[in-house]
C-alpha cells in the first residue's frame, strides 16, 4: 500500500508541473491599444444598441461585431488574436479597458446633458401648448358664463331649466324667482 501511494505522489507531481498558461505569441498583425480601445468601445456601444433595437438591427440584416470590425478595416481573427494577447498582460488590459470606461463615461455626460435640454425644452413646448389651449377655450368677451349647479341641487337645476320658461320680471331677461324674491327684514343685518 505504501509503495502505491509514493507512486501516485510522483505521477501528480510530474503532470502538474508545466500547466501554466503559456503567453501567446505575438502576433504579427498586432493592433495597437489605441486601435483596442477604439473597437471595444465601438463594440459596447453596438452591444448596447443590440440590446435595445435587436428586432431592428435584424431586419436591417446589421450584425454588430461584423460591422465594428469592417468600419475599422480587421477580421475576426485579427481582433481575437490581439485580445488574447493583451489578455494576457493584466496591466495592459486594464489599461485598454479603463480608457474604454472613460471615454463611454464622458459620452455619459454629454447625453445627459443633451437628453436634460430635450426634456426641459418639451416642458417648455408642453406648458406654452397648454396656455394656448386654454386661451382658444377662454369665453370670449361678452359672451354668458354658464351657472355652475352642484351635484345634488335639484332645486337650482330645475330652475335653470325652467329659467326661459319664467316671464321676464321688473325688465330683467330670463330672471328666476330667487332673485326677484323681496328679502324681508329677518334676512337683512344691520350694521352698527
Amino acid at each position: 500500500m505504501r509503495p502505491l501511494k509514493i507512486l501516485l505522489v510522483i505521477i501528480l507531481c510530474f503532470s502538474c508541473q508545466d500547466n501554466r498558461v503559456k503567453r501567446p505569441e505575438k502576433p504579427d498583425n498586432l493592433l495597437s491599444e489605441e486601435k483596442m480601445v477604439a473597437i471595444i468601445y465601438d463594440m459596447s456601444i453596438t452591444s448596447a444598441a443590440k440590446g435595445i433595437n435587436k428586432k431592428r438591427l435584424e431586419k436591417e440584416g446589421i450584425q454588430p461585431d461584423a460591422y465594428v470590425y469592417r468600419i475599422h478595416g480587421i477580421d475576426s481573427t485579427q481582433f481575437s488574436e490581439s485580445n488574447n494577447y493583451y489578455a494576457y498582460d493584466l496591466e495592459a488590459y486594464k489599461r485598454i479597458y479603463k480608457q474604454v470606461q472613460s471615454r463611454l463615461e464622458k459620452e455619459k455626460v454629454i447625453y445627459d446633458s443633451i437628453s436634460l435640454k430635450e426634456r426641459a425644452d418639451e416642458a417648455r413646448k408642453d406648458s406654452i401648448n397648454k396656455v394656448n389651449r386654454n386661451k382658444k377655450n377662454a369665453p370670449k368677451a361678452g359672451a354668458q358664463i354658464p351657472e355652475f349647479v352642484a351635484p345634488g341641487d335639484k332645486s337650482k337645476a330645475d330652475t335653470l331649466k325652467n329659467k326661459k320658461s319664467l316671464p321676464k320680471k321688473a325688465g330683467l331677461p330670463n330672471a328666476t324667482p330667487n332673485l326677484l324674491k323681496k328679502r324681508d327684514s329677518s334676512q337683512i343685518s344691520t350694521r352698527q
